[in-house]
């Protein structure tokens, strides 16, 4: 029996998908192996963060992030040691709780999807915020943007003699010395505007029995990659104890000198 010319564009037409699916299939497979590639590639390209004192293992977070934590722990509590009288609340306090235990409001007239955010300073008796970032341009942006929502969400529960605003005027530095007269870190913050408060890491190189004072003078630099990499655990359990009254972390022979003691 001859098959008529239905059977054989029906033939045809199932070959063509059957090789079109086929392409389809090989070209996905190509697009996932490229992009593992250009991953991989990456990943490869990045500083050995990873593996920085301090980090558990399995941990790929940048290392600028692990200053970043050092950071905020000095600042909070640097403004908790400034306002020692006031009800301060620092991250991970989520807005629910400064409402609650701030007293300004009913928490429950919080959205349910905000309830959970973190500002980094709350300060519920002169009713400010501040939003801590890396000094430079699209981290500034962001603070910004952050410390807005926060206010409008918080503002939008409070009391209404209870606003809050973007706090100001908050600013001060601290140095972290290595041994006598090595690496000098400085951790150095300003709010340039309203609830935006801005962190800068600098360091001065090493310089044999020398005082942070005469330190000081020396060119600050950006802190080297392998400066980080040696003592980032050290910096910021070091930092951690001097506000805390805990014990200097083994392996720290330096001192810790807070804005007090570099006035």
């Amino acid at each position: 029996m001859v098959p008529s010319s239905t059977s054989h564009r029906a033939g045809r037409s199932m070959l063509a998908r059957r090789a079109h699916g086929t392409r389809t299939r090989s070209t996905w497979k190509l697009a996932v192996f490229l992009l593992v590639l250009v991953a991989a590639l990456g990943a490869r390209a990045e500083p050995p963060s990873f593996t920085l004192p301090g980090r558990k293992p399995d941990s790929r977070e940048p290392w600028g992030a692990f200053l970043g934590k050092a950071a905020h722990i000095a600042i909070g509590r640097e403004y908790r040691v400034q306002h020692p009288s006031n009800r301060v609340f620092l991250d991970p306090a989520n807005l629910s709780r400064i409402v609650r235990e701030g007293k300004l409001g009913d928490p429950e007239r919080l959205p349910k999807f905000v309830r959970l955010l973190r500002p980094d300073i709350t300060d519920t008796r002169l009713l400010v915020l501040f939003e801590v970032k890396p000094d430079e341009e699209e981290s500034r942006d962001e603070g910004r943007e952050q410390a807005r929502r926060y206010l409008a969400a918080l503002n939008a529960a409070v009391d209404p003699d209870k606003k809050l605003v973007g706090g100001t005027g908050f600013e001060g530095s601290l140095l972290l010395e290595f041994e006598n007269g090595g690496a000098l870190w400085q951790l150095s913050w300003r709010t340039p505007e309203p609830g935006v408060t801005l962190y800068r890491w600098s360091y001065r190189r090493k310089k044999p029995n020398a005082t942070w004072k005469e330190r000081m003078v020396q060119k600050a630099e950006a802190l080297p990659v392998e400066e980080i990499e040696q003592r980032g655990e050290l910096a910021e359990q070091a930092i951690r104890a001097a506000y805390e009254g805990g014990e200097r972390p083994a392996g720290f022979q330096g001192q810790v000198y807070l804005p007090g003691d570099c006035r």
